[in-house]
């Protein structure tokens, strides 16, 4: 074996050129920043996670006026007490459960010593038609809700924008809801899962992290680094006689 590394060196001689070498510089700088970013992303995700385990094994918090960090109440059991504002309800288009379509029915939920609170009260199937939509009142009088906290997507897909009249809404942006009822809604959302004899169906996943797949990203960059090193190490092995030839 040191036989065939030292008749490997006697013949080629390591020699970088300018070129390739930059090359490699940028390839190390995109894939490194890359790599980092993702490995970032996945530590953020693995906090959230974390949250998510703390939050759930907490006892129901109280929703009042005054719950106004949404991120203390994420993904936390809580309780509100209340009547809801039928009038305002909407619902949230483009849902599927068991393949199939539906819309997720949100009612604002007016809170006992003021405020309201959105309630996603679950989901009801679609209609054979477009223009049939489901009747799904809420229910009359002071009620309780048990329900997780949760925040709706920051960021979604709109090819135009919701009109403001009419109860269905493309996606649940609770400032929008609230310009358009001119409610003060909290920033959260409370996702029931008490029982209620409304047909509704409350199935709400555990929410998929991304930790795993963050991670998959970040090996897959660095794999590229690594990959461009031995590259540029492989090709800068030249053999003396084409190195002598350069020279003359």
């Amino acid at each position: 074996m040191t036989g065939t590394i030292t008749a490997f060196l006697a013949q080629r001689r390591f020699r970088p050129t300018l070129w390739p070498t930059l090359g490699l510089l940028a390839l190390l700088a995109a894939t490194l920043s890359l790599g980092n970013w993702q490995r970032h992303r996945a530590e953020e995700k693995a906090l959230l996670r974390a949250q998510y385990d703390a939050a759930i094994a907490a006892p129901p918090a109280r929703v009042s006026a005054a719950s106004t960090d949404a991120a203390v109440l994420r993904f936390r059991p809580v309780r509100a007490t209340g009547e809801f504002a039928a009038t305002a309800q909407v619902l949230i288009d483009n849902k599927v459960h068991a393949g199939r379509p539906g819309y997720d029915v949100v009612s604002p939920l007016s809170l006992d010593g003021g405020g309201y609170v959105l309630v996603d009260r679950g989901w009801v199937a679609a209609g054979a038609r477009r223009t049939e939509l489901p009747t799904v009142p809420p229910p009359t009088g002071t009620v309780t809700i048990d329900g997780r906290a949760n925040l709706p997507p920051a960021r979604y897909l709109e090819l135009q924008r919701d009109a403001a009249t009419g109860p269905v809404r493309q996606n649940l942006d609770i400032a929008r809801i609230a310009e358009a009822t001119g409610l003060p809604l909290l920033p959260f959302v409370i996702e029931q899962t008490s029982d209620s004899t409304d047909g509704l169906v409350r199935d709400w996943p555990t929410p998929d992290f991304g930790i795993e797949q963050h991670k998959s990203y970040m090996l897959q960059w660095y794999a590229f680094a690594l990959l461009g090193c031995v590259l540029w190490l492989t090709l800068n092995w030249r053999p003396r006689e084409a190195d002598d030839e350069i020279d003359r």
